[in-house]
């Protein structure tokens, strides 16, 4: 599978300005509404954030200096990497959101949470628009991210985008999902 560079950004900031868009509506809820549960071992609304906060505050700094200090030019098309390509589409949101293990310290179950966690999630959207647009000037094959899960993993950059905001989207019909519960 081969993407033509271009298509593959515009795909990605299309979705993270809806991501940045809802979370503005979400701002417009009450704090009990963003705190409830459909069930006692679920998360709110605000645990979902946070949870992508967690992995933000990883990947946005990591993306940002890896497109800092590359070094290569841009391509015309991406090919994703296996691994990177079976990370990405496992993340994306399917009929039925299949339940994931997450890692403990990127679990935010029964933390006391506020509208805090929608404002640096806004934040971290806008930071990750910031860095779809520089990753025009890279190589999104050739520049390599570390991950979250272990330091001696690289994933292509353009993976990694896909993999974090793929992972965004999949908590946003999270999301949706709990909304339509309330």
């Amino acid at each position: 599978m081969k993407i033509s560079t271009a298509t593959l950004l515009e795909e990605l900031t299309g979705r993270t300005e809806k991501h940045l868009q809802y979370a503005g509506t979400l701002l417009l809820k009450p704090e009990n509404m963003l705190n409830f549960r459909i069930a006692a071992d679920s998360w709110s609304i605000l645990e979902c954030l946070e949870h992508l906060n967690r992995y933000g505050n990883f990947y946005i700094p990591e993306i940002s200096h890896r497109i800092s200090s590359s070094a290569t030019s841009p391509k015309a098309d991406f090919k994703p990497g296996i691994l990177g390509n079976y990370f990405a589409g496992s993340m994306l949101p399917k009929e039925k959101l299949n339940k994931m293990k997450t890692l403990k310290g990127m679990n935010p179950i029964r933390s006391q949470l506020n509208k805090e966690v929608i404002n640096e999630f806004i934040q971290q959207q806008k930071q990750l628009l910031d860095l779809l647009k520089k990753a025009e000037y890279v190589n999104l094959e050739k520049t390599k991210t570390a991950i979250s899960i272990s330091k001696l993993i690289t994933l292509k950059l353009g993976d990694t985008f896909r993999f974090v905001i793929y992972h965004n989207a999949r908590h946003m019909v999270q999301i949706e999902n709990i909304l339509k519960n309330i």
